[in-house]
């Protein structure tokens, strides 16, 4: 794979995935909306079905990590660091793209918003946000929901069968390839969202965080509230402490 398609396919791919997620997020949270207050398990499933879209078009571009902690899970696997950051940066632009694309698609409902009594707070549609704010308990969740990702990604990736030739680069195999095997992942992060998102909404992707919440503090939107920077680094460094255990522990054990 070239750096270029490898920096456009992440870029169009968290694209994707954050339109979808971002998007359910909207679409349950912002008032005047079909499907207001439709709750967790329509959010759980609409991110699910971006990871799966997102990753299914990158995959012939870039293997679709679309995910920071994917890539250094996959990093820590085989000792390719190599094309990290190339990945990471094109996730990272992918994921605010994805963010203005949302808040351009609810515009009419980021306005309206403005207009209520009570404001909504508008970062959890671009953002995690905890329920309890405690930084240790935060972090400890990305971590381990994170870990739960990459871990079985990784494993997905070395099952002969699963997928329709898993895509090589540098010796190593890059998990996500195509064929079952992003479904896979698809249904994975559903189950996370489910299971592991009550505590801290399930980061677990640092470009997923971070790149919409740079979105939300930059675009006008009205009575946005605050962007939150001093929770910002717990689903960046959670989730990248979890998929380095989770790459050492898939790599001592298979």
């Amino acid at each position: 794979m070239s750096n270029g398609d490898i920096f456009t396919g992440e870029v169009i791919g968290t694209a994707i995935l954050i339109l979808f997620g971002a998007g359910v997020c909207a679409a349950v949270t912002l008032n005047h909306s079909k499907a207001k207050s439709a709750g967790w398990i329509v959010i759980a499933f609409g991110w699910g079905f971006g990871v799966m879209a997102g990753a299914y078009t990158a995959a012939p571009l870039s293997g679709g990590h679309l995910n920071p902690a994917v890539t250094v899970g996959v990093a820590v696997d085989t000792g390719d660091w190599d094309k990290v950051p190339l990945y990471i940066l094109g996730q990272l632009v992918g994921a605010v793209i994805g963010a203005v694309l949302t808040w351009a698609l609810y515009y009419a409902q980021f306005a309206a918003n403005a207009d209520e009594k009570t404001a909504l707070p508008t970062l959890g549609v671009f953002s995690t946000v905890p329920e309890i704010r405690n930084p240790v308990a935060n972090l400890v969740t990305e971590i381990i929901a994170t870990a739960a990702l990459v871990l079985p990604l990784l494993a997905f990736g070395q099952v002969d069968g699963i997928g329709i030739g898993p895509v090589t680069e540098g010796g190593g195999t890059v998990v996500l390839g195509s064929g079952i095997s992003v479904l896979l992942v698809a249904f994975l992060v559903v189950g996370i969202g489910l299971s592991l998102g009550g505590p801290t909404g399930y980061a677990i992707n640092p470009a997923r965080d971070l790149g919409p919440r740079l979105a939300h503090a930059l675009l006008p939107i009205p009575n946005k509230g605050t962007s939150d920077w001093g929770y910002a680094w717990i689903p960046v460094v959670g989730p990248l402490i979890g998929a380095v255990l989770a790459g050492l522990v898939f790599n001592a054990a298979f």
